[in-house]
């Protein structure tokens, strides 16, 4: 039986307001559905806000495959407060302010005590459409439909239920807008550019898509005392933004002429960087993103997440000469041990997250969100659930 709390609400279905996907790229529709108790190992959590990921948008926009699962429940960023716990659960506790997160983080396989890698061999070898021990939902319409999960957490509801290996506790005092944003885009910036690439002072940069992930890229690599950080973006309105990360050099590839953009950034590095990002998911991008790397010792780390599974094509001599690549999930970062790091650094006044939220909006105006990414507009938009 799960521990009762002090709401009178464990053990019982709750009816609240969730943001619905019905169809593939259509806009999402507020309905009031019934989220299930949590069972063992799971917690359920009131979500006090959260904030729309590219991840969240592509996903959105998939019609056929084994990932166009509709009706669904996105939303993979947030923060919000337990409700009631599940048996088994003891890590956590009725009031506790948690981060649900998409990479799990069980520290108990070999994967999870590893130094070598941020993976996890039980619960991080697919993505999930619903709960990961018993592949079942948690949500139902309130004509008795399964509504599905989304990369195991599922924010666009008041009420979601999330696995423990999937949550992280974080002080009661952290801003949630904050909070928010340490559950996956800025997690995964700061971390390949500190625990994939480890940049040491004096480096060259390039971040290939200067989106959320890129920016945060660069604001690991500005903190890292990184001497030249260049942006690739078609978007040049994206310069002045990444100036406030650290940015120093911007090339829009539209106007580099019959030159191509790993051309242009050997000439302004003297042979080329030092470390090379790629966060967009195209492989056109990840071999641009390559082969602006130096040629010795050059390490091009791999963000983005390629949909269309096209082979990345390089030239194996380089590969011979010294040159590196490598891809990340998440940052390289242990969810449990790395996102109160990143925490305590922002409370420090070590880190920008400020600067990542562009926009806020109310949960009934949760398509605005999808409007102001679409265009290019917003960085991180925080969607208010109260």
């Amino acid at each position: 039986m799960e521990k009762q709390n002090r709401s009178g609400t464990a053990g019982k279905a709750i009816r609240c307001k969730a943001a619905v996907c019905r169809n593939p790229g259509e806009p999402l529709v507020i309905e009031e559905i019934m989220v299930d108790p949590p069972k063992a190992w799971e917690i359920r959590i009131k979500i006090l806000c959260t904030s729309l990921c590219q991840s969240d948008v592509t996903f959105w926009k998939i019609s056929t495959g084994p990932f166009a699962l509709f009706p669904r429940i996105f939303g993979h960023e947030a923060v919000g407060v337990v409700e009631s716990v599940g048996e088994h659960v003891e890590e956590f506790q009725e009031g506790d302010m948690v981060v649900p997160v998409f990479h799990p983080n069980c520290r108990e396989c070999r994967d999870c005590k590893s130094q070598k890698g941020n993976g996890c061999s039980i619960f991080g070898d697919k993505l999930v459409a619903e709960m990961p021990r018993d592949g079942t939902s948690r949500f139902k319409g309130m004509n008795g439909e399964t509504l599905h999960h989304f990369l195991s957490v599922s924010s666009f509801s008041e009420y979601t239920v999330v696995d423990v290996v999937h949550v992280v506790k974080i002080s009661s005092e952290f801003p949630a807008e904050k909070a928010c944003l340490l559950s996956c885009g800025i997690s995964t910036g700061i971390g390949a550019a500190w625990k994939v690439a480890d940049i040491e002072e004096g480096s060259t940069v390039a971040i290939f898509g200067l989106g959320a992930v890129g920016l945060a890229v660069a604001e690991g690599a500005r903190l890292r005392g990184a001497s030249k950080i260049i942006g690739v973006d078609l978007n040049q309105e994206k310069f002045e933004i990444g100036k406030k990360f650290g940015v120093s050099d911007f090339i829009n590839p539209t106007t580099c002429g019959e030159k191509n953009v790993s051309e242009v950034i050997k000439e302004i590095t003297d042979g080329g960087v030092d470390y090379s990002f790629e966060c967009i998911g195209l492989a056109s991008l990840m071999e641009d993103a390559f082969n602006s790397s130096r040629v010795n010792w050059g390490k091009t780390v791999i963000l983005g997440v390629e949909m269309h599974r096209t082979p990345l094509a390089i030239d194996t001599y380089f590969l011979l000469r010294g040159r590196t690549v490598t891809g990340c999930f998440f940052g390289g970062l242990k969810a449990k041990s790395d996102i109160p790091i990143l925490a305590q650094k922002y409370l420090h006044k070590e880190i920008n997250l400020d600067g990542f939220i562009t926009h806020e909006v109310n949960f009934q105006d949760i398509n605005n969100a999808f409007d102001l990414l679409l265009k290019g507009k917003s960085l991180r938009c925080i969607i208010w659930m109260d």
